[in-house]
């Protein structure tokens, strides 16, 4: 008998796009509904930013509340929607997607509820909001991310690769060879971009003290967004592609190589993400998923760095490692 159930295929791009588009049109939706509800009984200006144990410590204007609220709602949206747009079929879009839903959950909350504890207050220093709330946020996020997570669906089904037959390359024992790729992470670089444009806005309207973490951020995130990876006689090199040459993130000389190889990598299953990551017993440069270079080092570790044409980069390093072992006669 067969079975009545049938594998349901997975989102295109176009369902995937309406669904991360709908918790920020939800979030507008009940925002602009409060605000209806409440707009004759807010005082102008409003208490807006709160410290430690709740207590107001910033206020501003109605009008650029309202503005400000809905231009970080259509900037989170636009980041999200052309993460989906630069690759529609990557491995990641449905955390994408939960990501969004747990963005937009979290900004909707914290200005719904800025808009309901200013309602009918005379004095404005006196609001005051609940730490429980801040934890009910992230609750309120966490919930509205495993909602995205369920509703994006599968991951789509990225094109698996044969493993390259070829260990090491047929190189004459006098010759040499070089191999290079530049390997790039859009959404670093979004992240970096956003948080420049953020610190430099902050640090030109308020405090330069308080832009200092965001323009750390992008002094971080932005070198990371795309990574030289070379293979040659000196072993592997990782390079920030927009420094110079002289800058290496990485390097492993061919001794500490036992062995290299190649295979497709699921970043987030594997690593838990983008960027530098650490696990037990392994680490590397994980921009995206996809075919990689996994090199296994002298001490047992591995070391991995999701790259293109992979299995040419690792015949090319088990070829040097092989010539380094020859002449120490190992």
């Amino acid at each position: 008998m067969k079975s009545a159930l049938r594998s349901v295929p997975p989102l295109t791009s176009r369902p995937r796009t309406v669904i991360a588009a709908g918790p920020f049109l939800a979030v507008i939706v009940a925002f602009a509904g409060i605000y209806t509800a409440v707009s004759s009984r807010l005082p102008d200006p409003l208490a807006t930013h709160f410290g430690f144990g709740g207590r107001a410590d910033g206020f501003t204007s109605v009008h650029s509340f309202l503005t400000g609220s809905l231009a970080l709602f259509l900037l989170f949206g636009a980041v999200v929607g052309l993460l989906l747009q630069l690759r529609p079929e990557a491995p990641e879009v449905p955390w994408v997607i939960a990501g969004g839903y747990a963005t937009a959950s979290a900004t909707g909350y914290a200005v719904c509820v800025t808009l309901l504890s200013n309602a009918d207050v005379a004095d404005v220093s006196a609001v005051r909001v609940p730490q429980w709330e801040l934890f009910l946020s992230l609750v309120v996020a966490l919930c509205a991310g495993a909602l995205g997570r369920l509703l994006a669906g599968a991951a789509p089904a990225a094109p698996r690769r044969p493993r390259g037959a070829v260990s090491r390359l047929d190189l004459p024992a006098a010759a040499t060879a070089g191999w290079s790729r530049t390997i790039s992470s859009p959404p670093l670089a979004v992240l970096g971009g956003l948080l420049l444009a953020a610190g430099l806005l902050v640090g030109l309207l308020a405090d330069w003290i308080a832009a200092a973490g965001l323009l750390f951020g992008a002094a971080v995130s932005l070198p990371l967004a795309s990574l030289r990876v070379t293979v040659d006689r000196r072993g592997l090199t990782l390079a920030p592609a927009l420094l110079s040459a002289r800058c290496r993130f990485r390097r492993i000389p061919l001794d500490r190589i036992e062995e290299a190889g190649s295979r497709r990598i699921a970043c987030f299953a594997e690593f838990g993400g983008w960027g530098y990551r650490i696990r037990a017993g392994r680490s590397g440069f994980v921009l995206r998923s996809g075919e990689g270079i996994v090199v296994r080092l002298t001490g047992g570790r591995e070391f991995v760095v999701t790259v293109e044409d992979a299995a040419t980069a690792a015949a090319l390093l088990n070829t040097y490692t092989d010539r380094a072992r020859s002449r120490q006669g190992g």
